[in-house]
């Protein structure tokens, strides 16, 4: 008998509650809304600003004798001296030291999330494309492009790159990875 009385007496004091919470709600008093309404009614309408003008592109048409493969890997360029021929010395990367793991990523899929100080040397965290973050230190490689590390602090690591020209010769470029937030 008393369980019943106890869900009796819960049940009315649900009642009561939500008949104030819902009285609450109701309101007559909406004046202001009405002004605001008749108030933005008012207002002159603008006109809307016409779509921007659609820029045609220029079509190209692959000619697939005169030109190299799209699909398939570019081949080493030699570094040619000013004679054309094949020389040893100028610039360019050492195509013969062992690639670091970072070399395997493209730059832009690389992202400086940190720093980290240690043994007095200032490392950069990198994260690759695979989630995993390594450490870097000035004079190491990491990018498709032989990306080598001239300078790091805290918010930037500066790198020496090597891109081929159409002339098969290499040519020097800088690039650098900003800490991500």
């Amino acid at each position: 008998m008393k369980i019943i009385l106890k869900k009796q007496n819960w049940l009315a004091s649900l009642l009561c509650t939500s008949v104030f919470i819902i009285s609450g709600c109701a309101n007559d008093n909406v004046d202001d809304l009405k002004k605001y309404v008749s108030k933005v009614n008012e207002r002159k309408p603008r006109a809307i600003e016409p779509l921007p003008e659609i820029k045609e592109h220029e079509t190209f048409i692959y000619n697939m004798e005169s030109l190299r493969n799209p699909f398939q890997k570019l081949e080493e360029p030699e570094v040619l001296s000013e004679a054309g021929d094949a020389a040893i010395q100028g610039p360019g990367p050492d195509l013969d030291r062992e690639k670091e793991d970072l070399e395997a990523y493209p730059l832009d899929t690389l992202r400086m999330v940190g720093t980290l100080s240690l043994n007095g040397k200032l490392w950069g965290l990198i994260r690759a494309g695979d989630g995993v973050i390594h450490r870097v230190l000035p004079g190491n490689f990491m990018g498709q492009n032989y990306g080598k590390i001239v300078s790091l602090d805290e918010e930037l690591i500066e790198l020496d790159e090597f891109i081929t020209t159409g002339k098969g010769r290499w040519r020097e470029r800088k690039a650098s990875l900003a800490i991500v937030e």
